[in-house]
């Protein structure tokens, strides 16, 4: 995932919400979106890409008193920052086990060039 991609899923509300709100202990789909007040389809979406970006994880299923599984999610980050450069973003973002995830994504600044 390159930095625009990066820092556009880190800074959409719904995204930050839900990411924010797995730093702690871990949390169903239903339990976000009934405290964080997203629509459930909306969240379960947001799960999924957090989920297929390695930023959060199905850390447990629990067993309801009704017998239906429920995943439980964690987020997998620890900080996260995102800059501005001359001539492109740089996002790095820190997981819990200590790894980074870097990316970059530049422009060509010759193409603004007089010729």
């Amino acid at each position: 995932m390159h930095a625009l991609e990066t820092s556009k899923l880190l800074t959409e509300e719904y995204s930050a919400k839900i990411l924010l709100a797995l730093m702690g202990r871990p949390k169903s789909a239903l339990e976000l979106s009934d405290k964080l007040d997203i629509p459930i389809a909306a969240c379960y979406r947001k799960i999924n890409l957090l989920e297929s970006a390695g930023l959060i994880c199905c850390e447990e299923r629990k067993l309801t008193r009704a017998g239906k599984r429920v995943n439980m999610y964690k987020a997998r980050v620890k900080s996260a920052s995102i800059a501005m450069e001359r001539n492109g973003i740089r996002a790095r973002i820190e997981m819990i086990d200590g790894t980074f995830i870097d990316s970059d994504y530049c422009i060509d600044m010759d193409i603004f060039a007089e010729s």
